[in-house]
């Protein structure tokens, strides 16, 4: 039987999209040390993203962009990356497995698993390359828009990243639904991001 794991990373972030992983493993090229993303520092990450993308039968990552996270909202944003992500794989596995305990529509079976990125090995696979393929998106986001310090916090609501939401305002990555980024809206605070700087001008 062919078993995808699927995982996302990016539902509680201020900006940015929302990226799952879609990942059927190889029994016979198994990977070590795979674990939830969340407790692998960076560099290990990154060394079993390559070994996943290498060893794996097939792999594949989907996204929610903002546009859509505001649409839909997080939860059905979140559902949407994943199902790109499973019907990009180059395999229709005969099993989809999907941390948490909701699940999109699939043409496949599926079945969901509380604490799959802590137990499943697929599954954490799918988390390790979601989280991988979101930070890389942060940190372009990083350089496009500076100031926010996206290539640290990755979105997520630091206090540095609150402060600089304050002084800057709210940029067009922003996920305008969110309370802290809806509130400030409402006070009128857009539009005065700061640019990427090219060649010693602001763009």
């Amino acid at each position: 039987m062919l078993v995808a794991g699927v995982d996302e990373a990016g539902r509680g972030p201020l900006a940015g999209p929302v990226v799952a992983a879609a990942v059927i493993l190889d029994a016979k090229r198994p990977i070590a040390g795979l674990a939830d993303s969340k407790v692998l520092a960076p560099a290990r990450r990154q060394v079993l993203a390559q070994a996943i993308k290498q060893r794996a039968l097939c792999w594949a990552v989907g996204r929610a962009e903002v546009a859509d996270i505001d649409r839909l909202n997080i939860l059905q944003a979140s559902l949407l990356a994943m199902r790109r992500a499973v019907e990009t794989l180059d395999i229709v596995p005969d099993l989809v497995l999907i941390d948490g305990n909701r699940a999109p529509s699939l043409a496949c079976r599926v079945k969901t698993v509380i604490k799959g990125d802590a137990t499943v090995p697929s599954v954490q696979a799918a988390s390790i390359l979601a989280k991988v393929a979101r930070d890389a998106e942060m940190f372009t986001l990083d350089k496009a828009f500076p100031g926010y310090g996206f290539s640290r916090h990755k979105g997520y609501p630091t206090a540095t990243h609150l402060l600089a939401l304050a002084i800057f305002g709210v940029s067009p990555v922003h996920r305008r639904s969110f309370g802290p980024v809806r509130r400030l809206l409402e006070r009128g605070q857009t539009g005065s991001w700061p640019r990427a700087v090219v060649g010693g001008s602001a763009r």
